[in-house]
């Protein structure tokens, strides 16, 4: 009856032992399941973030453009009306 207590005990504590490390695995096995979705949500939204920056900067070189287009525009239009105060300071005669 005694060795049938301890080969009972040693089998106790192996089984405890095999389902521990079992566990054990299981719960590394989910925290890395959890992990990559988590890394996989932050991914997700950079890209999303990457993409509305390239959106902002491609706005950004629009808007350049459009400035520049208007700068030019604005000089040639202020030799125009210089041009035009000449001719009527001019025809009035005041002309110096």
């Amino acid at each position: 009856m005694e060795t049938l207590d301890i080969v009972i005990g040693v089998f106790c504590t192996v089984l405890g032992g095999v389902l521990g490390y079992v566990a054990f695995l299981k719960g590394t096995k989910k925290d890395s399941k959890d992990e990559g979705k988590q890394d996989g949500t932050i991914l997700t939204e950079l890209g999303y973030i990457k993409g509305g920056v390239d959106d902002i900067k491609r706005k950004q070189e629009k808007q350049d453009e459009q400035y520049l287009g208007m700068s030019e525009r604005v000089a040639r239009v202020e030799e125009s009306a210089k041009s035009a105060h000449h001719r009527i300071d001019r025809l009035e005669g005041r002309e110096e």
